[in-house]
C-alpha cells in the first residue's frame, strides 16, 4: 500500500510532542495517531496529560480511548488497532502523525518487533511474585538477570518488569535480544524526537504534576476506582494513578502523592532520553525554538536537520 509517508513525533514526556504533532497534521494534511500507552484508556484523561477534544484544533486522533481502566494494555493489541488506522489514513491520502512516548510500543511499530507468545504458566508465575513481593523486588530480580532490560524499564511498571522477566525465562536470552536491528522504518517514516534543557523540562514537569493535582487528578482517581481502576494490571501502575491511590491506601498524604509523582515522572524521563538516543534515525529539535514546526517540517521533506544531536 503506497501514501503518505508518516511522520513519528517521539522524545520525552512534557517536552511539548502534542502540540508540534498538531502543528505538523495542519501542514500536511494529516491525522494524529497515538502511541503513549496510557492514553489509550478511557478516563485517564488529566494523568496522562491527554489533549482535551476543544484543544485538537479539529485534527482526528486515534488510538485514544480505546481501552477501559480493567483492560490490560499489551504491545500487540496497540499493533492491531495502530497499523490499521495507519494503513486506512495512507491509503485515504492523509499523513499519520504518530506521537507519544511509549518506548517499546514506538520500536514495536516502527521495527515490527515481534515479542514471544506469552507463556500462561510463566506470566502467572511473575505475577504472583508480583502481588506477593512488590514490583521493587520484582525489579530487583530483573536486575539481576537481566540488567540492561532493568536500566530500561522502571522500577514502578510492574507489567512490563513481569513481561521482561518472562520473555527471558521463555527464550533463554536477555529481553533486548528480542528486540528488531535498527534499520528503514516501517512505512519509511519520518522520525523527530522533540527535547529541552534538563533544568527546563524539569521545572516543566514540576509545572504539570502541580496542575494535574490542582485540576482534579484525584477526582479522576477516585471516579476510575468505582469503574474498576484498581481491578487492571496496567492504569492501575501509571504514574500519577499509583501514588494517588497509595495516598487513598493511607500510605502518605497527597502533598507526598504529588512529590512522588514528579520524581517518578522525572525518573521516566530519563529513560526515555536513553532509548531514543540509541537510535540513529532520530533527528532531535529543541522544543523551546520559536521555529520548532517549521525544523520539523524541513526534516519531514528532506533536509537532514541536526540528525544524532
Amino acid at each position: 500500500m503506497s501514501g503518505p509517508i508518516p511522520v513519528a513525533v517521539v522524545g520525552p514526556t512534557a517536552s511539548g510532542k502534542s502540540a508540534l504533532a498538531l502543528d505538523l497534521a495542519e501542514r500536511l494534511d494529516g491525522e494524529v495517531v497515538n502511541i503513549d500507552a496510557m492514553q489509550q484508556y478511557r478516563g485517564m484523561d488529566i494523568g496522562t496529560a491527554k489533549l482535551p477534544i476543544e484543544q485538537r484544533r479539529g485534527i482526528p486522533h486515534h488510538q485514544l480511548d480505546v481501552l477501559d481502566v480493567t483492560e490490560t494494555a499489551t504491545v500487540a493489541g496497540y499493533l492491531a488497532g495502530a497499523v490499521a488506522d495507519i494503513d486506512t489514513l495512507r491509503d485515504a491520502g492523509k499523513t499519520p502523525i504518530i506521537v507519544g512516548g511509549s518506548m517499546m510500543y514506538i520500536q514495536a511499530l516502527l521495527d515490527d518487533w515481534q515479542l514471544p507468545a506469552t507463556e500462561p504458566v510463566v506470566r502467572a508465575k511473575y505475577e504472583g511474585q508480583l502481588e506477593r513481593l512488590g514490583v521493587a523486588a520484582l525489579h530487583q530480580e530483573l536486575a539481576r538477570v537481566d540488567p540492561a532490560a532493568a536500566a530500561s524499564i522502571l522500577d514502578t511498571d510492574g507489567r512490563r518488569i513481569v513481561r521482561a522477566l518472562e520473555v527471558v525465562e521463555i527464550t533463554g536470552e536477555p529481553f533486548a535480544a528480542s528486540a528488531p536491528v535498527i534499520g528503514e522504518p516501517r512505512w519509511g517514516t519520518k522520525i523527530v524526537a522533540v527535547d529541552r534543557d534538563t533544568e527546563h523540562l524539569d521545572e516543566r514537569i514540576r509545572l504539570r504534576t502541580e496542575l494535574m493535582f490542582d485540576g482534579g487528578l484525584v477526582s479522576e482517581v477516585r471516579l476510575l476506582e468505582g469503574q474498576g481502576l484498581r481491578d487492571g494490571q496496567t492504569a492501575r501502575r501509571a504514574i500519577g494513578y499509583a501514588q494517588v491511590l497509595a495516598a487513598f491506601d493511607g500510605e502518605y498524604d497527597l502533598a507526598e502523592a504529588a512529590e512522588r509523582t514528579f520524581i517518578g515522572t522525572r525518573r521516566y524521563v530519563r529513560r526515555q532520553r536513553s532509548w531514543f538516543r540509541r537510535d540513529h534515525r532520530i533527528t532531535w529539535l529543541d522544543g523551546a525554538s520559536d521555529e520548532l514546526a517549521e525544523q520539523a517540517l524541513r526534516v519531514v521533506v528532506g533536509d537532514t536537520g541536526t540528525r544524532g544531536r
